[in-house]
């Protein structure tokens, strides 16, 4: 059976997408909008890979866009796992740019996604099994 931190390991979600010109704005940077749904999407994916159950989205959180993502440059989108809780999970995106052309690679944006384990009648359902739990943490 998968440790805990085997399962974390093998959850880890990484696309790639080229920034086409159907992607940007008037400043030919993708838009914040379209850098969302995409986060959101590698979230989803990590946390579903994660747990092998329906998971949905309950929260984005402190997503910070530090740098412009240009048109013409290709970006990869990382999620992970970085909490897990009874019926909920958290998983970090990081989105870096890369130039077509060179190896230039700048983190541009990193984002917190929470997601909730649900049933067929989309109620919180326990993530883990409780031989995968993590241990208690002492008041």
């Amino acid at each position: 059976m998968l440790t805990l931190a085997d399962k974390i390991s093998r959850a880890e979600t990484r696309i790639f997408k080229a920034v086409f010109p159907n992607t940007t704005n008037h400043y030919d940077t993708l838009f914040g909008g379209t850098t969302l749904h995409l986060m959101d999407e590698v979230a989803f994916i990590t946390a579903t890979r994660f747990s092998r159950l329906k998971m949905v989205t309950v929260s984005s959180d402190k997503v910070d866009f530090t740098h412009p993502i240009p048109g013409g440059t290709l970006v990869e989108l990382i999620g992970r796992v970085e909490h897990v809780g009874n019926t909920s999970l958290k998983v970090r995106v990081e989105l870096f740019v890369e130039q077509m052309y060179s190896e230039e690679r700048i983190r541009a944006v990193s984002g917190l996604f929470t997601f909730v384990a649900i049933d067929e009648h989309k109620k919180p359902v326990r993530i883990l099994p409780s031989n995968l739990l993590p241990p208690a943490t002492p008041a």
